[in-house]
């Protein structure tokens, strides 16, 4: 007993006003849609300074399940659930079905998905993306630039960058709407069957552009991924650079127990 009673005194007062309110929105006390509660009636309501208020909405900020508009305060986030995002996303009887992997993932999910094309055509390729294609940075690519969205809500930004020598004769790939499959499908379609893909995952915060483009709240955190779609000949023929809002994904891996 007095063991955990040491170490319940020597959590902050700010970090258990901060854990209460938001265990007050996860149990739908403060709903969605919801102003939480104002300084003055959060300093009221706890007995404490305005500064520990202030240091508490910072924690409930972090957790991803409000956001501060000017002048009017935090409001709880009206984001649709949480959805998985497994490695079976990019099975071949999925592309063979028609089915693109965020709309074949958000069906699976019961959610309406939508996609919006912000950018089809070339661009020099960035650092990052050229040396995982094999090629100089700057070389001609074709750029692909999409936002997706769940339930109306924007859920992550994708660009794809893929080779010119191998897009070129595929004008699928130049239009908004590549036909059933997705560009997966198409490139199997002219003969670039895929081995594997690899994604490469870091957590951060939103800068403000990003935190702006998906609706969230600044410094907000985003999972960024990268991944490389790798062909039967060691080719990678498409980098897609993704940035997707952290509250709105569980990543799930099937991982071979391979000798």
């Amino acid at each position: 007993m007095g063991t955990a009673a040491g170490v319940a005194k020597s959590v902050p007062r700010y970090v258990q006003i901060a854990d209460e309110i938001v265990q007050q929105i996860r149990a739908g006390v403060i709903k969605p849609g919801d102003m939480v509660p104002s300084e003055s009636e959060l300093v009221e309501r706890y007995g404490v300074s305005g500064g520990t208020i202030r240091k508490a909405m910072v924690e409930v900020r972090a957790s991803g399940l409000v956001e501060t508009r000017h002048g009017k305060g935090s409001i709880v986030k009206d984001r649709p659930p949480v959805r998985h995002r497994s490695s079976d996303r990019f099975r071949r009887s999925l592309r063979r079905g028609g089915k693109a992997a965020y709309l074949a993932e958000s069906e699976q999910s019961g959610a309406t998905a939508k996609v919006s094309v912000l950018y089809i055509g070339p661009m020099e390729a960035p650092e990052d993306a050229a040396a995982r294609l094999g090629v100089s940075a700057g070389t001609q690519v074709l750029a692909r630039r999409r936002l997706y969205f769940r339930n109306g809500t924007p859920v992550e930004t994708a660009t794809s960058y893929l080779p010119w020598d191998v897009v070129k004769d595929i004008p699928e790939l130049f239009t908004e709407n590549p036909g059933g499959g997705g560009i997966y499908a198409r490139l199997e379609d002219h003969g670039h069957e895929f081995a594997e893909f690899v994604e490469t995952l870091q957590a951060r915060t939103a800068s403000k552009a990003e935190a702006s483009e998906l609706a969230l709240s600044p410094g907000a955190p985003v999972v960024h991924l990268v991944r490389e779609a790798r062909t039967t000949e060691g080719r990678v023929v498409e980098v897609c650079d993704t940035l997707m809002a952290a509250d709105q994904f569980v990543f799930e891996y099937r991982i071979p127990a391979a000798d």
